[in-house]
């Protein structure tokens, strides 16, 4: 295992040395040709388009060249102080999506007031265009996000071949420790090696994973591995625990990372109640009812109707391309278990042979050869799930919740795990917290079900919507994730 760790000096030792500079480089130069471009086109719209009215004829591309060196250097410069050039993951957070949207936007609007106060005169000599303006802050997201992912992407095959990777150990012991370490294995995206682990109490060892030693030994281990991160992952540990663990971390380059306690995980969901005048701590209080519920359903409802009609192109276009492929219906119609177990028909694109289930139902593994050539690109990009919008208008289905079951699985998963059918409690969803967090397809129902309990627990109208936007994220810079 330590010589698959082994640092690639040697093939490239100016990318390794110099890897976080050439990192910042390549995300600043992919923000300047995305700002870049956004202003062009935003341009060549403006001129196209007689929206409120047709452009004036003195429109010239060169007389705006201002606008897009201070649309530059304002959007950069708020990127810089969101800490957006500091990127050592390429796993997307809805916390990134909305820096962009707001350093876009702030942006946009400095440069708008910038101009307005200092260049704009009554003459006319320097008379910005506001649509072209409006034009270029739309683009200016859209296209920073595609090049922030084509660069993800370059990061994350750099990572593949041994670059900028994190060399991290784990401090714990037990399921917890355990855990980690099989979400750092499991996910190489991430960009963690995985160095070993230093136990606690003995227990929790994995296969393949190198014992360092105990605690009295984690100082000389992170010096001797050139270890770059610590997690600890002892949510029983006292405070006194915690601070000698952190006390041997002495190397001043290292980052630590903590894992919580069932505590400080649920004090932030906590309320205060009270029973006849004696104070209760409210731990869960998750039913959705009242305004919550009216508050679901009214973003299920616009969410599902303007997807209906945005999308409405690209779904004939995806049945054509379907009838093309092969033989057979466009849709599926499937039975699902949702809400207080009540079944009804899932509608989905065709991503399968018409036989594909002649001998009985089978769950989807990797490289299924009943997925058809298209399905395939489907299932990856999610286009298979767009027609479930109709399920979602009319009420059987809720843009986020946990993904419907087949009841024949239902019933051979209520015997062996544990609050199984308590994903019941909400209505299944297109989407969920377990599909954008990588558990999809054939991966661990066990862990699936975790994420399902987390989320209906945990329920808020701004995870969904987190939620929505990272699987639309996750659909526009792919996946390695089977499909669902």
């Amino acid at each position: 295992m330590q010589e698959a760790l082994a640092p690639v000096e040697a093939q490239a030792p100016f990318l390794r040395r110099n890897y976080h500079n050439v990192l910042t480089l390549s995300l600043l130069a992919a923000d300047v040709i995305a700002i870049g471009m956004a202003f062009l086109v935003g341009f060549g719209l403006r001129v196209l388009i007689p929206l409120p009215e047709k452009a004036a004829d003195n429109l010239i591309f060169t007389d705006l060249f201002p606008l897009l060196v201070m649309q530059l250097s304002f959007v950069t410069v708020a990127f810089f102080f969101t800490r957006m050039y500091h990127r050592q993951r390429t796993r997307y957070s809805t916390t990134e999506l909305a820096a962009i949207f707001s350093g876009v936007s702030i942006g946009t609007l400095l440069n708008i007031a910038v101009t307005s106060l200092t260049f704009k005169s009554s003459s006319g000599i320097f008379d910005y265009s506001r649509g072209v303006m409006i034009y270029t802050w739309v683009l200016n997201i859209i296209f920073v996000l595609l090049l922030r992912g084509m660069q993800g992407r370059v990061q994350r095959w750099l990572q593949s071949k041994g670059y900028g990777r994190t060399r991290v150990v784990v401090v714990g012991s037990g399921e917890t420790a355990s855990a980690l370490m099989q979400r750092i294995m499991q996910t190489p995206r991430l960009g963690y090696d995985l160095i070993g682990m230093v136990n606690t109490n003995g227990d929790g060892l994995l296969p393949g994973v190198r014992l360092l030693g105990s605690l009295d030994s984690l100082s000389a281990a992170i010096e001797r591995e050139s270890v770059d991160e610590v997690i600890i992952a002892v949510p029983e540990a006292k405070d006194d625990d915690l601070i000698n663990i952190i006390s041997r971390c002495d190397r001043s380059t290292i980052s630590i990372k903590v894992y919580p306690d069932l505590f400080q995980i649920m004090a932030g969901q906590m309320t205060i109640s009270e029973l006849g005048g004696l104070p209760l701590l409210n731990v869960r209080d998750v039913a959705l009812r009242g305004w919550k519920l009216v508050l679901k359903r009214a973003i299920d409802l616009f969410g599902s109707i303007f997807g209906l009609i945005f999308l409405s192109p690209m779904m004939m276009f995806v049945a054509f391309l379907i009838k093309l492929d092969s033989p057979g219906a466009v849709f599926l119609a499937q039975e699902r278990m949702g809400l207080d177990g009540k079944r009804f028909d899932v509608i989905k694109f065709r991503s399968m042979r018409t036989d594909a289930e002649s001998h009985g139902p089978g769950w989807t593994v990797k490289d299924d050869p009943r997925i058809t050539r298209f399905g395939r690109f489907m299932r990856k990009t999610n286009l298979d799930e767009l027609p479930q919008l109709i399920n979602v208008f009319i009420g059987e289905m809720s843009l986020v919740g946990p993904r419907p079951e087949r009841p024949v699985y239902v019933e051979q998963f209520r015997k062996r795990i544990p609050r199984y059918m308590e994903r019941h409690r909400e209505k299944a969803g297109m989407t969920g917290w377990a599909q954008v967090n990588g558990l999809r397809g054939d991966s661990s129902i066990e862990d699936r079900t975790k994420y399902d309990l987390w989320y209906i627990e945990n329920w808020s109208a701004w995870l969904d919507i987190k939620i929505i936007l990272q699987t639309v994220w996750h659909t526009i810079i792919g996946s390695d994730q089977n499909a669902y």
